[in-house]
């Protein structure tokens, strides 16, 4: 097998958070379905420059653990099309792959064309078993739509996953896009995100800036939509979701501050 991306630059557009995830995410002892590719991750990553999440590594690491789940969860239990919301370099669409089940992702259009490329390197494009592949730009593009272009059934359950994802949309955009996923979600369908949030009684814009000022990456991709847990919970209402469980990231690793990063699931609110 040839890789075409040794030693080479992301092509333009693509995005560099994302690498860095799949490049740290790369490194964690993680489950796989019985006829999924536990080493799908690491062969996405052929090629990208090294990269560490440095103090983000221990709240990736209990995201990956808590939407790993979610997918088994999913699977198991019939759901079937899973739905990864600002996917970049995600790899459960392989290392879980499933009989009956399908994996649609979404992202920017730099980001997908440069996995969509990985992907028809490593033998795994839509044909072969691997997610379809759907460019949005969340700012602007009707997801409902583009989901509806790329076959997805609006009649059979989704499980939708939004994972480090609203944090660097703004609030109206993630209203937007929520709501877009309520109007493709059958009965019996699951949203589950991870929420950034601060504690009570902080002003939401300097809490932002504040630790955007911390990120190296602040400057082309900052982090927009920190609130306090209850505003964020009701950001989902909203948009049609009814929130069901939530964990505290700090819960699944001992590495990561408590009341930062909340995961949750929620169901359609009934029509």
């Amino acid at each position: 097998m040839i890789w075409p991306f040794r030693n080479s630059r992301p092509r333009q557009g693509a995005s560099r958070t994302s690498q860095v995830v799949a490049l740290t995410r790369a490194e964690f002892a993680r489950p796989h379905s019985p006829g999924g590719d536990p080493d799908a991750q690491r062969r996405l990553c052929r090629g990208m420059r090294p990269a560490g999440a440095g103090r983000l590594r221990a709240s990736l690491a209990a995201r990956t653990r808590f939407f790993d789940q979610q997918v088994l969860a999913a699977s198991s239990g019939g759901i079937p099309q899973v739905v990864i919301v600002g996917a970049g370099y995600d790899d459960r669409a392989l290392r879980f792959r499933s009989p009956g089940v399908g994996f649609f992702e979404l992202d920017h259009p730099g980001t997908q064309a440069d996995k969509a490329a990985r992907l028809r390197a490593m033998g795994a494009g839509p044909d072969s078993g691997g997610p379809t592949l759907a460019a949005a730009d969340f700012r602007r593009d009707d997801v409902a739509a583009v989901l509806a272009a790329s076959g997805h059934d609006a009649r059979r359950p989704s499980l939708f996953i939004c994972e480090g994802l609203l944090v660097y949309l703004d609030q109206p955009t993630c209203l937007r896009l929520l709501g877009s996923l309520r109007e493709r979600a059958a009965p019996e369908s699951r949203l589950a995100a991870s929420l950034s949030v601060h504690r009570d009684g902080l002003d939401s814009e300097r809490v932002a800036a504040v630790a955007n000022a911390r990120r190296r990456d602040s400057e082309t991709e900052p982090w927009l939509t920190i609130l306090p847990a209850a505003a964020h919970l009701d950001l989902l209402r909203q948009a049609g979701w009814r929130p069901a469980d939530r964990i505290d990231a700090a819960e699944l690793d001992t590495g990561v501050e408590p009341g930062r990063s909340l995961l949750v699931t929620a169901d359609p609110q009934p029509a």
